[in-house]
């Protein structure tokens, strides 16, 4: 059970409109007739009579309290169904084969998606994920069965802006021809807008007003294959963190004792919406009812 769902504790405040409205009684001002003291003597009886605005006053009320607590507790509904998670780039053959509902997915992070949204999943519903999807650096938990029916895509090199200081510039740029890895380096004259990295072989200091990423480095470029893996490895950690890579194609059993993830906020706009409305229509009934 989530925090949040400790809301739901608070249900039977709804209670409180309906024994308000049984214990209020009207005032009534009494006025004796001439020819009641011919009437046998009687104690005085008062009698509540339901008009159709107490009525309606009453359920709007409760309704207006249900709507607060499920907006507090953030209700969410399992409405879907079987459904498809397609990781973007996914190939439309591979997604063509599924024929249950398909939901393209904002980046390869099915992984966290999936925590974020599995409450709205009917509990025998049968997810599927397919494309080029992120693996976590832990199993993954869920409460349904997740099939990863995942597949590496070829990666574009993204290009990488490097602006080399140093007397031995066409060494820098030498070592930086032959990175490798899912970029393409292109070294600069000077920096720019899209600089990523400035590396200063100079041994004064640098400018104060360089800016930018400073990789200050001693000893020039590397002289072998080992040192220059190493360079890039230290280069990558600080300034692109580590890459990603695709999960293994498996199918993760349902785990009754998963986590059933946080809050989604999927109906608190339409909570809102009709708390609006409810307050609304019970300030008007209110209103008429004091006419």
């Amino acid at each position: 059970m989530s925090q949040m769902s400790l809301w739901w504790w608070a249900l039977p405040v709804v209670l409180l409109p309906i024994l308000w409205h049984r214990q209020k009684r009207e005032q009534t001002k009494t006025a004796l007739l001439a020819s009641a003291r011919f009437l046998p003597a009687a104690e005085p009886k008062m009698q509540r009579v339901w008009r159709w605005h107490d009525v309606v006053l009453m359920l709007l009320r409760c309704l207006l309290l249900a709507t607060l607590i499920a907006l507090l507790a953030d209700l969410v509904l399992a409405w879907r169904g079987d459904t498809v998670l397609v990781v973007p780039g996914t190939p439309a053959a591979v997604v063509d084969r599924e024929a249950a509902q398909r939901i393209t997915l904002a980046d390869r992070d099915a992984v966290t998606w999936l925590h974020a949204h599995e409450r709205e999943f009917e509990r025998n519903a049968r997810l599927v994920v397919v494309g080029d999807a992120v693996m976590p650096a832990v199993l993954p938990r869920f409460r349904h069965a997740v099939a990863l029916r995942t597949s590496a895509m070829p990666v574009a090199p993204a290009e990488r802006h490097v602006a080399v200081f140093s007397d031995r510039a066409d060494a820098w740029r030498r070592l930086f021809a032959a990175a490798e890895g899912p970029w393409h380096i292109v070294v600069d004259a000077v920096p720019g807008p899209r600089t990523d990295l400035v590396v200063w072989d100079r041994p004064d200091a640098p400018p104060a007003g360089l800016g930018g990423r400073l990789w200050h480095a001693d000893g020039g470029p590397p002289r072998d294959a080992d040192r220059a893996r190493a360079l890039f490895a230290a280069w990558q950690r600080q300034f692109l963190g580590p890459l990603p890579y695709t999960a293994p194609a498996q199918t993760l059993a349902p785990d009754a004792a998963a986590p059933a993830g946080p809050a989604s906020g999927a109906l608190r706009h339409w909570l809102g919406l009709a708390l609006v409305v409810l307050f609304a229509l019970e300030r008007s009934v209110t209103h008429v009812r004091r006419r």
